[in-house]
C-alpha cells in the first residue's frame, strides 16, 4: 500500500489519530471529574478503585498528545527529514496564535464559569479571582515560568506544546543550516531528555521535560515513511532499545506508554491503518472536538460541580449522578465551542485541522 499517495494531503483526516485524540481527551476529561470539586469524594464511596484510577493515573494520557503532537508536527514541517520552509519564525508565530486565540477566548469563559460556580459553592478547586497580569501572561503562554497561578487546569499544556513546537523547529533548522541529517538532532535531544531531564522535575515547566515523548512521536514519523523500506524495522528496534534502557535506569509509566504510542503510530503508518482505520464517527468527531474538549472541561465541570452541590441532595448516588451530567456538559461545551469559536479562527487564520 502506498502510504505517502495516501499522506499527500495535509487536510486529509488521519483516523487513527482521531481515535487517539478521542480516547486521550475522554481521559483527561475523567481525570479532571475525579480530581477536582467535590461530587467525586461522594462517587468515591460508591467506587473508590475506578474514582482513584481515574484520579491518580488518567492524567497520564497527556502523553498520547504530546506523542501524536511530534508525530504530526514531523509530518507538516519535515515529511522527508529536511525543514521545508525557509521562514520558521513566521511558522512558529502561525502555530502561537493557531494555539493562543482558541485559549484566549477558552479564559475568558472559565473566569465566567467560575464566578457563577464561586456563587453556589466554596471548594479548593475555585481558582482564585484573576488579575489583568495573570490573564496576560496565560495569553503570552508564559504563566508556568513566572510562576502565575493558573486560570484553568490543563493549561500549562499549551504552552508546553508551543515550546515543543519550537524546540522541533530549530533542530530541524540547524539540521539544515549544517548540513545535519536533522532527524538524528532530534534523536539526540530525545537521549537527553529521557536520560537526564525528564528525570527531573524542576525542568517540568521547560519543553526539553517532554521533549522525549514528543521526539518520539517525530522519530517514529520518519522511521515509518514508505521510503524507509527495510530499515525501518531496524530503526524502530532502536527507537525501542534506547527508550527501554531509558526506563531501566529510571523507570517512567508516562515514557513506556509514549514509546508504546509511537511504535503504534508507526505500526499505523507502516501499515496504512493511520489513514483508514477506525471507522467510526463518534470517535473521529471527538478527536476533531479534543482540544475544544480539552480547553472547557474544567470549567464548565466546575458549574455543575457547584451546582449540584448547592441544590442537589448530599447522596452518593445523586452526586454520581452530576459527574455524568458533567461529563456530557464537557464534551456539549467543547463542541459547541469547536464549532462556534475555534473553526472560525481556524479558517480565519487557515490553519488545517490536522495541524495541531
Amino acid at each position: 500500500m502506498n502510504t505517502s499517495a495516501q499522506a499527500a494531503s495535509a487536510d486529509a483526516r488521519l483516523p487513527f489519530i482521531d481515535a487517539l485524540k478521542a480516547i486521550g481527551s475522554q481521559l483527561i476529561v475523567l481525570h479532571h471529574l475525579a480530581f477536582y470539586g467535590p461530587m467525586s469524594d461522594w462517587t468515591h464511596q460508591l467506587a473508590p478503585g475506578l474514582v482513584g484510577w481515574f484520579s491518580q493515573h488518567a492524567r497520564m494520557a497527556v502523553q498520547i498528545f504530546l506523542v501524536v503532537a511530534g508525530f504530526l508536527a514531523a509530518r507538516s514541517l519535515a515529511p522527508d527529514g529536511s525543514l521545508r520552509t525557509g521562514r520558521p519564525l513566521a511558522l512558529l508565530g502561525q502555530r502561537f496564535v493557531r494555539v493562543s486565540l482558541p485559549l484566549m477566548a477558552a479564559l475568558l469563559l472559565a473566569m465566567v464559569c467560575t464566578e457563577v460556580a464561586r456563587q453556589w459553592m466554596t471548594h479548593d478547586s475555585l481558582p482564585a479571582p484573576p488579575g489583568l497580569w495573570q490573564f496576560v501572561a496565560h495569553a503570552l503562554l508564559v504563566h508556568s515560568l513566572l510562576g502565575v497561578d493558573s486560570l484553568s487546569a490543563g493549561v500549562w499544556y499549551v504552552a508546553i506544546d508551543v515550546q515543543l513546537f519550537a524546540l522541533l523547529l530549530g533542530l530541524l533548522w540547524l539540521g539544515r543550516r549544517w548540513g545535519a541529517a536533522a532527524p538524528l538532532l532530534v534523536a539526540a535531544v530525545v537521549l537527553a531528555s529521557l536520560f537526564h531531564f525528564n528525570r527531573d522535575s524542576a525542568w517540568d515547566n521547560w519543553a526539553i521535560y517532554f521533549f522525549g515523548a514528543y521526539g518520539l512521536g517525530a522519530l517514529a514519523f520518519w522511521v515509518s515513511r514508505a521510503d524507509a523500506g527495510h530499515s525501518a524495522p531496524a530503526w524502530l528496534a532502536a527507537m525501542a532499545l534506547f527508550t527501554a534502557l531509558a526506563l531501566a535506569l529510571d523507570w517512567r509509566t508516562r515514557i513506556a506508554l509514549a514509546l508504546g504510542v509511537a511504535l503504534a503510530l508507526a505500526w499505523a503508518h507502516r501499515s496504512g491503518w493511520l489513514f483508514r482505520w477506525p471507522r467510526s464517527r463518534a470517535l473521529a468527531y471527538l478527536g476533531r472536538i479534543s482540544y475544544a474538549v480539552f480547553l472547557l472541561n474544567f470549567p464548565v465541570a466546575l458549574v455543575v460541580n457547584a451546582w449540584f452541590t448547592r441544590y442537589a441532595s448530599p447522596d452518593a448516588g445523586v452526586q454520581t449522578l452530576g459527574v455524568a451530567v458533567a461529563w456530557l456538559a464537557c464534551n456539549l461545551a467543547g463542541a459547541a465551542f469547536h464549532h462556534g469559536v475555534e473553526q472560525r479562527l481556524l479558517r480565519r487564520d487557515g490553519a488545517t485541522p490536522t495541524s495541531r
